[in-house]
């Protein structure tokens, strides 16, 4: 069974509600959107299912953020500011009929998805994702440059013999210049120099590890995407909770009224941290699993330089 971005996303965001014991106010579009614009002379009007709990602020329609300025509660609608559209950094898009609204969402989609990828590309320090490339092997050429690859340690190198067997035989002698020169390997070039004895012709194969890759749609699968193994799915959505949640103090700083001090005094200030200790404790020890398991998998292989 596959897993999307978007999959990613909603298991996040129920992870999250669960430790903030809270549910955000919603309703849904009564008319679709079809603009991307609200000007001031021609401000966008929204057509709601309700507005009793509306307010002038931010709203969140699929994954963009928009500004209400201003609310009817009799017609049911509300007006966006002109500087509403594509809030916070969001992207203004048309929305269809019957869709949720979320009012004043915690942890907007918008920033679940950007603490995802920023947990995918952490990871990439301590777990790799593994890819491999080929090239067809010609004695004149004992040097091969790689391209725009991103290789950040060589793993194996096999070629496969001649005959019914197939059999791929190890690389024992290599060498590889992460920077490369430029001039005669082009741009972001990376070499390998072999010194085994290799048959013209024949194929080689270089297991190599690289940077996991961020999502970029919704529909990207986490596999095919990141690079990352299955297994490791869990590990991201913890490590982008608990960067979500660790905001959640900060933006309750300047509630310092007696009213507000009434209504945290079943939270108080400070209380996020430890679910936040808590889950960064759980992510740490996925992590170290996760490490262990790769290393396993992928064993360092003995190789020589030079003969």
């Amino acid at each position: 069974m596959t897993t999307t971005f978007d999959d990613m996303v909603n298991e996040t965001l129920i992870n999250l509600s669960g430790y903030t014991l809270q549910q955000d106010r919603s309703t849904y579009l009564a008319s679709p959107i079809t603009t991307t614009t609200s000007s001031s002379a021609t401000p966008l009007i929204i057509s709601l299912g309700a507005t009793d709990s509306i307010g002038k602020g931010i709203i969140e329609i699929d994954e963009e953020l928009l500004w209400i300025d201003t609310y009817d509660r009799i017609a049911n609608t509300a007006t966006v500011a002109p500087y509403g559209r594509g809030y916070h950094g969001t992207t203004a898009a048309t929305h269809s009929a019957d869709v949720k609204v979320s009012i004043s969402p915690t942890f907007p989609r918008f920033s679940i998805k950007r603490a995802i990828n920023d947990t995918i590309k952490a990871l990439s320090s301590v777990i790799y994702s593994v890819k491999t490339t080929t090239f067809v092997f010609n004695p004149a050429i004992n040097t091969y440059a790689f391209n725009n690859l991103g290789i950040k340690n060589i793993l194996s190198i096999h070629w496969q013999s001649i005959g019914p067997s197939k059999e791929w035989v190890p690389v024992r002698h290599w060498d590889f210049d992460p920077i490369a020169d430029s001039t005669a390997f082009g741009a972001n070039a990376q070499t390998i120099t072999l010194s085994d004895s290799i048959v013209a012709g024949r194929t080689v194969k270089v297991m190599y590890a690289g940077n996991a890759t961020p999502f970029d749609t919704n529909s990207d699968d986490y596999v095919t995407q990141t690079g990352m193994p299955d297994s490791t799915k869990d590990l991201v959505i913890l490590g982008a909770s608990y960067r979500l949640l660790s905001v959640l103090d900060p933006a309750r700083a300047s509630m310092v009224s007696p009213q507000a001090d009434e209504t945290d005094s079943k939270r108080p200030y400070g209380s996020s941290g430890t679910a936040v200790k808590q889950i960064y404790a759980l992510y740490q020890q996925r992590l170290q699993e996760e490490t262990r398991q790769q290393q396993q998998n992928f064993p360092t292989k003995v190789h020589y330089s030079r003969r």
